[in-house]
C-alpha cells in the first residue's frame, strides 16, 4: 500500500524533529523548503519565517535586527551582503558567537537541484571546555592550543564535506538506477562507445537486436563484438566522432532483419566530442509494412491510369476481332489474305490476353493469408509443373528445414513459383538441364524461397530492368509482365525479390516472405450439435466432413423447410447454412427465424460475390464465410460467432 504525499511529508517532518542540530533547506529562490522545531527555537523565529516559502532575506532581516549578528552601523546594507552571499552560495563551516552569549557552529552544503542544507549546532559547552583546558593548561603553548583548535575545526568540516560527498554518492546511485531501468525498458540496444568505439555503458537489449551477439560488452571495441557488422557501419562511427548525427538502415545478414541505426556524438556545447551514444532498433516489421504499403499505392495509381485506357482499348479488338472474324469466315480467300486475316486474329486476341494482365497487376488485390503446410502446397507445385517441362529439364524440389504452418497467400504464392519455373523452363530452351526450388527459414524472420536454373543467366540489363512492368527479353513472345506479377504478389506480402546469377551459372531468382507462424488449431472444449443446411450433396459431405474433424455432431437439411423441421432439436448449438437453398426460403431466410427462437450461434456461407444484394443483405445481420473455405478458416469463423 502507497504512502500519500502527505502521510510522508509529516513522517519526514517528525524524524527532523528528532535531531538535536537546527536544521534548514532554502531553495535556489531563497525560500525556505524544510526546517525543525530546533531551529525555531535555537533563533526565536515567529511562525511565519519557519513555514515552507518563506523568505531568506525576511529571515536575515529579523536576525539582524534582533542583533543576532552583534551591533551593526547599517542594518539594510548588513542584509543586502548576507543576500548576497547566499546567491553565490559555497560549502561553508564555521562558529561564531551569538549576541546571547551562546556559541554555535553553521555547516552549509549544495544541493544537486539548487539550493542548500545549512546545519546549526550549538557549540557552547565545548567553547567552555576549552577555556577551562586553556586555563587550566598554562604550561601548553600557544602552538599546541592553536593548532588543537585548527585540528578539531578541521575534522568537524572533514566530517561535514564527507556527510556531502555521501549524499552525492547516494543521489548519483540512484540516478543511474533510473538510467539503467529506463533504458532495460526500451525495445532497443542502448550504448555508449568512447573516442577508441570502446563500449563504457550497454543495456541488455543487444541479442535481442542482433540475434547471437553476447549481452556482457563493456569493455570491448565494436569490431570485437559486431564482427561483420562493422564493415557496413564502421564509415557512419568515423563519421559520428567528426560531429555528424546521422540514422541509417541496413539489414544484418545472418537473421536477415532491418535494423535502424541512430548514432549521436556525446558533445557538450562546443565543447570535445568524448565518444558516441549508439541506439539499434529492429525495425524488419515496420520495413514489410512499408513495403505492402507502397506497392498497394502504386497499384492504385497504375489503376487509375491504365482503367480507362484497357476499357478502350479492349473495345478497339473487340472491334478487331469481330471485323478479322467476318473477313475470315468469306471464302474462297487468297491464301495471303487469309493468312494476314488469322494473323491479325491472333494478335488481338494476344492483346486481350496482356489486358487481362494488366487488369491483374493494377487492380485491386486482397491478400488471403492462411494457415498453409509448405510442403504440402511444393508437393501440388511440382505436379502442377511437370506436365509443362519438357523431358531434357529435370525438377528438383527440396524443403532445408522442417517448418510449423505458416500464415501465406497460398494461391498468389503458387502462381509466383509456377510463374519463375516457367521463365526456368524458357531460360533453358531446348537445352537440358535442372531448375531447382529450395526453401529454408532465415532465422525466425523470412521465409526463403529461391527458384535456380543451369541456363545463360540474366544479362545486366535484366538484372537491373527484369522487374519492371513490360520488360521482356522474349522479342515479341513475351508480355513482360512475368517478373513484374511476381514482384507485385510478394511485395504486397511485405516481402522481397532478387535476382542475380550462380557462380556456376545460370539465374536465380530469391524471394523472401515474413515469417509468420500460424496459430495452433485448438479444439472446441465442448462439441456441438451443428444443423448444416447446404442443398449440394458434394458441398455438403466436404463441410460434414470438417464439422466432424472439429469434433462436432452433424445434422443436415437440404431444404430452408426441411431445416424448420429440425430446429426443436435438443441440444442444437449451431446453424450453418448456405445463402441460396432450393425451395421458397432462403438461408437467410432460416437464421431469421433461428434468432426469432432465441438461438445465437447462427453462421452463413456462400459462393456469391460480396457485391451481390442478397450477400450484402445477409453480412449486415450475419456473419458470412466465403466458398470455397479450409478446414482452418472454418474453424476461425465458428469460433468468432459472438
Amino acid at each position: 500500500m502507497s504512502i500519500s504525499e502527505e502521510t510522508r511529508i509529516k513522517l519526514m517532518g517528525a524524524g527532523l524533529n528528532m535531531i538535536q542540530q537546527a536544521l534548514s533547506i532554502f531553495d535556489r529562490d531563497l525560500r525556505l523548503s524544510v526546517s525543525n522545531r530546533r531551529y525555531q527555537e535555537m533563533f526565536e523565529l515567529p511562525d511565519h519565517l519557519v513555514q515552507p516559502g518563506a523568505e531568506f532575506e525576511q529571515t536575515i532581516r529579523h536576525l539582524v535586527s534582533r542583533g543576532e549578528y552583534g551591533q551593526v552601523d547599517d542594518e539594510a546594507e548588513a542584509v543586502r551582503v548576507r543576500v548576497e552571499a547566499a546567491r553565490a552560495f559555497v560549502p561553508h563551516y564555521m562558529e561564531r558567537e551569538r549576541a546571547n552569549g551562546r556559541w554555535i557552529s553553521v555547516e552549509g552544503a549544495p544541493l544537486p537541484q539548487g539550493g542548500w542544507v545549512t546545519v546549526y549546532t550549538d557549540i557552547t559547552e565545548v567553547k567552555l571546555q576549552e577555556r577551562l583546558l586553556q586555563a587550566h593548561s598554562e604550561e601548553l603553548s600557544g602552538e599546541v592550543l592553536a593548532y588543537t583548535r585548527r585540528l578539531a575545526q578541521t575534522n568537524r568540516a572533514l566530517a561535514a564535506s564527507n556527510a556531502a560527498l555521501e549524499q552525492a554518492k547516494r543521489e548519483l546511485t540512484e540516478m543511474e538506477a533510473r538510467t539503467r531501468l529506463t533504458t532495460e525498458m526500451m525495445p532497443a540496444h542502448i550504448a555508449h562507445l568512447d573516442r577508441n568505439l570502446r563500449y563504457t555503458f550497454s543495456n541488455r537489449r543487444l541479442s535481442s537486436v542482433f540475434p547471437g551477439l553476447p549481452q556482457n560488452i563493456v569493455g570491448l571495441t565494436v569490431r570485437e563484438v559486431m564482427g561483420a557488422v562493422y564493415d557496413k557501419i564502421g564509415l557512419w562511427l568515423d563519421r559520428a566522432l567528426q560531429g555528424e548525427n546521422s540514422v541509417h538502415e541496413f539489414t544484418h545478414d545472418e537473421s536477415g532483419r532491418r535494423i535502424r541505426l541512430s548514432l549521436t556524438p556525446d558533445q557538450v556545447d562546443d565543447g570535445p566530442i568524448n565518444g558516441i551514444y549508439v541506439m539499434s532498433m529492429d525495425v524488419t516489421e515496420e520495413t514489410q509494412a512499408r513495403a505492402t504499403l507502397a506497392q498497394t499505392r502504386k497499384r492504385e495509381l497504375a489503376a487509375q491510369l491504365s482503367s480507362g485506357l484497357a476499357h478502350d482499348f479492349g473495345n478497339l479488338l473487340t472491334i478487331i476481332l469481330g471485323l478479322q472474324g467476318q473477313l475470315a469466315r468469306r471464302a474462297p480467300l487468297p491464301p495471303e489474305i487469309a493468312q494476314i486475316a488469322n494473323s491479325t486474329i491472333a494478335a488481338a486476341r494476344r492483346g486481350g490476353v496482356l489486358l487481362e494482365r494488366i487488369a491483374t497487376i493494377s487492380g485491386h488485390r486482397e491478400m488471403h493469408p492462411q494457415p498453409t503446410n509448405l510442403a504440402a502446397l511444393l508437393d501440388d507445385l511440382q505436379v502442377m509443373a511437370r506436365p509443362s517441362l519438357p523431358a531434357s529439364i529435370r525438377l528438383n524440389v527440396t524443403l532445408c528445414d522442417e517448418l510449423p504452418l505458416l500464415m501465406l497467400d497460398q494461391g498468389a504464392l503458387q502462381d509466383s513459383l509456377l510463374n519463375l519455373i516457367l521463365n526456368a523452363r524458357d531460360a533453358l530452351g531446348t537445352s537440358t538441364g535442372e531448375i531447382t526450388l529450395s526453401g529454408r527459414r532465415v532465422s525466425d524472420t523470412w521465409l526463403e524461397l529461391r527458384v535456380e536454373d543451369t541456363g545463360t543467366g540474366f544479362s545486366d540489363m535484366a538484372l537491373d530492368k527484369g522487374l519492371d512492368p513490360f520488360f521482356t527479353t522474349k522479342g515479341g513472345e513475351g508480355s513482360g509482365l512475368g517478373l513484374a506479377m511476381v514482384y507485385d504478389q510478394i511485395t504486397l506480402s511485405g516481402g522481397t525479390v532478387r535476382l542475380a546469377n550462380r557462380a556456376a551459372g545460370g539465374g536465380e531468382v530469391t524471394l523472401r516472405l515474413p515469417f509468420k507462424p500460424a496459430a495452433p488449431i485448438i479444439t472446441t472444449d465442448a462439441p456441438e450439435l451443428v444443423l448444416l443446411v447446404e442443398d449440394t450433396v458434394a458441398i455438403r459431405e466436404s463441410v460434414r466432413e470438417m464439422l466432424c474433424a472439429l469434433g462436432h455432431s452433424v445434422i443436415e437439411a437440404a431444404s430452408h423447410d426441411e431445416a424448420m423441421g429440425l430446429l426443436d432439436l435438443p441440444g442444437l448449438g449451431l446453424v450453418l447454412s448456405d445463402i441460396n437453398l432450393v425451395g421458397a426460403g432462403s438461408g437467410l431466410d432460416l437464421l431469421r427465424a433461428c434468432r426469432m427462437q432465441g438461438m445465437t450461434r447462427l453462421h452463413l456461407m456462400t459462393a456469391l460475390p460480396k457485391g451481390d444484394p442478397l450477400h450484402r443483405e445477409a453480412a449486415k445481420e450475419f456473419p458470412v464465410l466465403a466458398k470455397p473455405f479450409t478446414l482452418h478458416e472454418l474453424r476461425a469463423a465458428l469460433e468468432n460467432i459472438a
